[in-house]
């Protein structure tokens, strides 16, 4: 009986659908001389050449092309025995995950606890970025799961809606209201999110539309820095209300409603679907629940 291990397989799919041992070694959190290493171990162990390495090229020989489908096949059914015999707890692996900085600062620190808890084999990578950043990362199959603004309408991605985040005006206490408040306030910079990101577009265009085309705005890529902008008086922010609150009732920010404001932000937990993994699956799921707990 020939001795073709799981790892093996894996390892070539990866290589497969990364398009080569840089990107595969990457995924696999491993050095490409393993991935390398691998890949000739299973050549050897099959007998017959799985890359057509000529020329500079990394393309599948008809015997890989062949492979493919077979490990494909394996593929599943290592899913469908993870989802129904393997205890959670054995489960080994290592997942990537990416969040938005909104998600990192309010429940992401439950959910990585609790999927520790579940799994405590799993090893775990995260990542804060924008999620223009994130998605790209996440078709690029450089991470394994991301709670990003979505959904990311992609044919491979399966995306979990997320309970969304109320924004809010803010401003610190120190600002006086001798004026009307919401002229008043306005008469300051409107700190809020990164340029390349969704959140700022429609904030800008709806500031302009109600506010005026000479209102300021600062962008930030650090939500905490714009939280201790507004807090030192430099400006108002549109924040989301759970982070803000705790500031709130500390007494260094306060509230006002100008009459209207910014689109609650709307978040998916988003995952290659093409192939599917039982593991990904079950961490977006838990992080629905996790997040459910916190609206």
């Amino acid at each position: 009986m020939l001795r073709i291990n799981l790892d093996q397989l894996r390892t070539f799919l990866i290589v497969v659908r990364s398009g080569g041992v840089v990107k595969a070694a990457q995924s696999l959190n491993l050095t490409q001389p393993a991935v390398t290493a691998r890949m000739k171990n299973l050549e050897q162990t099959l007998g017959t050449q799985l890359f057509d390495r000529s020329a500079g090229h990394n393309r599948l020989t008809k015997k890989g092309e062949l492979l493919l489908q077979y490990a494909l096949k394996l593929e599943v059914l290592s899913n469908q025995i993870e989802r129904d015999i393997v205890d959670p707890a054995h489960l080994e692996g290592h997942l990537r995950l990416g969040a938005s900085e909104t998600i990192a600062q309010s429940w992401m620190p439950d959910f990585i606890t609790e999927l520790s808890r579940r799994f405590p084999k799993l090893q775990i990578e995260f990542n804060v970025d924008v999620s223009v950043n994130l998605r790209n990362a996440l078709l690029a199959r450089e991470i394994d799961l991301a709670f990003l603004l979505g959904p990311v309408s992609e044919f491979s991605v399966d995306n979990i809606a997320l309970p969304e985040f109320e924004l809010g005006w803010y401003a610190s206490v120190n600002v006086p209201d001798d004026r009307s408040e919401a002229a008043g306030l306005f008469g300051k910079p409107v700190i809020t999110y990164a340029k390349n990101t969704r959140p700022y577009r429609e904030l800008r265009d709806k500031v302009q539309e109600k506010a005026g085309a000479d209102v300021p705005l600062f962008p930030s890529s650090s939500l905490s820095a714009a939280i201790r902008l507004v807090e030192s008086g430099l400006g108002v922010g549109a924040l989301p209300r759970v982070l803000a609150q705790p500031y709130v009732q500390a007494g260094t920010l306060k509230t006002f409603d100008p009459g209207w404001g910014p689109e609650p932000l709307t978040f998916t937990a988003s995952f290659i679907a093409d192939p599917r993994s039982q593991m990904v699956e079950s961490a977006a799921l838990l992080a629905a629940e996790i997040a459910s707990q916190h609206v």
